[in-house]
């Protein structure tokens, strides 16, 4: 591996966790949308848009308190997709060729999930007036939808949940959140493998954090404490002599080798959303480790000490190979970074505002 890649010796201190910044994303980004893939930090056009990337940058940009005109700029055009993409049924297509031809049709499938997850934190959380009631009214009418899919129905949950918390008495929200824990199911008892699956595939920290979000939000204090011992479980089977090791694409099985590549950064993204929900419901501090393991797993605090954050793109790494990190920056990565770092900026200033002046 390539000393040029390590951008900070583990262990990492919060104090040297970079600022989110949205060079990459904007570099990925044109008047359409935003493009799927890179190699290395040029957007290759031949693989188009999807709705699954757009939906993460508008929400990245909603999480943003005071984004940059550019940055906002943006997420008007991340909108403009997203209600461009959305049948009228309210089902969602995913993919658009460069020359601005849609190569499917509306599903209900991730796409949907994340499409509402995205409008439903414009929605709550935009800086903007205008960008919160448009996101609102597609969110609507995508939310009266269902999925079979516990994943889609998890990330359409997620954007039920913030809208819920802008506004706690909203049916249609509440709802879906509601239909979203209920497909999602509950944890098992058996305490080597409390996950409701089978086996854990992909962006499984929402799925707990769908429970924990609806069992505050709905007033259940049974699914609050079922989501959080998922995810409880969960981060214990992710550490790995003290550090995130994601569940890598593949997936684990109980009694199966786990093998630990490719990890993605989505999956330390997911990580560190699920445990600052965790933190923000509860209270507890305890879940600061493990969302702090999620920001340290990109800057190099991983099972092959490889930094994934690129300090002169602003961009992240694709995957974490045997062999150190896929060096190209696509959409996908790019924003679980940005998601991540501005999870670690909310924990810097409550770090900060601890009477200790403790830190993670």
């Amino acid at each position: 591996m390539s000393l040029s890649l390590r951008l900070i010796p583990p262990p990492v201190q919060l104090a040297d966790v970079p600022q989110p910044r949205f060079d990459h994303v904007l570099r990925l980004s044109d008047d359409t949308g935003m493009l799927e893939h890179a190699r290395n930090a040029i957007a290759r056009r031949e693989h188009g848009y999807c709705v699954d990337d757009v939906a993460r940058g508008l929400l990245v940009v909603a999480r943003e308190p005071k984004p940059a005109p550019d940055v906002l700029r943006a997420a008007e055009r991340y909108l403009a997709f997203l209600t461009h993409a959305q049948g009228a049924d309210g089902a969602f297509r995913n993919r658009m060729s460069y020359d601005r031809r849609w190569q499917d049709e509306p599903t209900l499938g991730d796409c949907w999930g994340r499409a509402l997850w995205g409008l439903g934190t414009a929605a709550a959380r935009s800086t903007s007036g205008w960008i919160r009631r448009e996101a609102l009214i597609a969110f609507r009418l995508g939310a009266a939808r269902r999925s079979t899919w516990p994943r889609a129905m998890a990330f359409a949950g997620l954007g039920a949940a913030e809208v819920l918390r802008a506004g706690p008495h909203d049916p249609v929200a509440a709802e879906l959140l509601g239909d979203a824990a209920t497909v999602i199911g509950l944890p098992g008892s058996d305490p080597a493998w409390v996950w409701p699956e089978r086996e854990l595939t992909y962006s499984n920290p929402a799925l707990a954090e769908v429970l924990i979000a609806a069992g505050d939000l709905l007033g259940d204090e049974a699914l609050l404490g079922d989501g959080l011992r998922m995810l409880s479980w969960l981060c214990d089977q992710q550490e790995q002599h003290g550090h995130l090791s994601c569940v890598p694409v593949g997936g684990w099985r109980p009694g199966a080798v786990r093998h630990r590549y490719d990890q993605q950064p989505i999956e330390a993204a997911a990580t560190a959303d699920a445990c600052a929900t965790a933190a923000a419901v509860t209270g507890d501090e305890r879940w600061d480790a493990p969302l702090f393991q999620s920001i340290a797993w990109f800057l190099g605090d991983n099972d092959t000490g490889s930094v994934m954050y690129d300090s002169e793109t602003c961009g992240c790494y694709d995957g974490l190979t045997a062999d150190g990190p896929n060096l190209n920056q696509g959409a996908e990565s790019t924003l679980a970074l940005v998601s991540t770092l501005q999870h670690a900026r909310t924990l810097a200033i409550r770090s900060a505002t601890r009477p200790s002046g403790g830190q993670a």
